[in-house]
């Protein structure tokens, strides 16, 4: 049995077996053995926090019915956490030219418009969407909107209800919209998005590959640069889903790295790069 080293810790096959197995089966996460030093790196910090002094006995203590609640935080450790404010632009030109008008002529009748940010992470991408819908269509926020942002990390989750971002974090907010969505933060670098913002945004933990509770269909779906962590199997299952999920005249939007899988394609139309439809949207009725 071989075992990888770095620092004075040392994980082995066994072990990196074990974690990769139960990320794999709690989160979808795929860790192939070229991530051991990642997943090694990682999981130092849980390893000081239960007290437990080795990688073996880490992995059995995760691996056992007194350890579920340490799994969460094992997967809250290993999930990779990066987001820019209007990160794929393009997106947002598609959400600004032809979606939101749309769903403001749904509003104005009385229906309620719901955006759902999938694997939001520390918030910039359902923040951008707020600063949009104010900038584009401030009408539109004044009626019955929400956006629904999820993620499986409740430790990021945390930090993006707070919303405070660096000078560096916020580069990719136009210069204009900075002015009127955010605010000064508890520090010279730090920048707080306005209650106007926050007030649109609502945070939930959510694993997509256990049940999802919401009961209403969503207008707009991101679900960008997520499933890519996932095998094709786990996609495969992920796709049908997401279409019960969506409206029938809605959008569904994926990272540039992401592409719907053949197998699923009839289900939707290509409105642009990595932007589909349902397949029928044209023609369906907005129920």
């Amino acid at each position: 049995m071989s075992v990888i080293s770095q620092g004075s810790g040392t994980i082995s096959d066994t072990a990196f077996a074990t974690i990769s197995s139960l990320a794999k089966a709690e989160a979808g996460l795929v860790l192939p053995h070229s991530k051991v030093t990642m997943v090694q790196s990682r999981l130092r910090t849980r390893l000081a926090a239960t007290g437990i002094d080795t990688y073996e006995a880490y992995a059995k203590f995760v691996s056992a019915a007194e350890g579920t609640a340490e799994r969460r935080l094992m997967i809250s450790a290993l999930t990779t956490n990066v987001s820019h404010f209007f990160r794929e632009n393009h997106h947002f030109d598609i959400l600004k030219k032809d979606a939101l008008p749309e769903l403001l002529r749904r509003a104005k009748s009385g229906k309620p418009v719901r955006i759902w940010s999938a694997g939001c992470s520390s918030g910039q991408e359902p923040y951008s969407i707020a600063m949009l819908i104010l900038d584009a269509t401030p009408e539109l926020a004044s009626l019955d909107t929400l956006i629904l942002a999820t993620d499986i990390d409740p430790k990021i989750l945390e930090k993006a209800e707070v919303g405070q971002y660096s000078t560096q974090q916020i580069t990719g907010i136009p210069e204009d919209m900075r002015k009127r969505y955010l605010k000064p933060g508890n520090c010279s670098d730090a920048h707080i998005v306005t209650p106007n913002v926050k007030r649109m945004v609502r945070f939930r933990e959510l694993n997509l590959l256990h049940d999802w509770p919401m009961r209403t269909q969503f207008d707009v779906i991101f679900c960008r640069n997520v499933v890519i962590y996932f095998d094709t199997p786990t996609q495969d299952g992920l796709w049908p889903r997401f279409e019960s999920a969506l409206h029938p005249q809605g959008w569904f939007f994926l990272g540039h790295s992401e592409r719907v899988s053949e197998q699923a394609l009839p289900r939707f139309s290509s409105v642009g790069m990595t932007a589909y439809r349902p397949i029928n949207a044209s023609n369906a009725t907005h129920a």
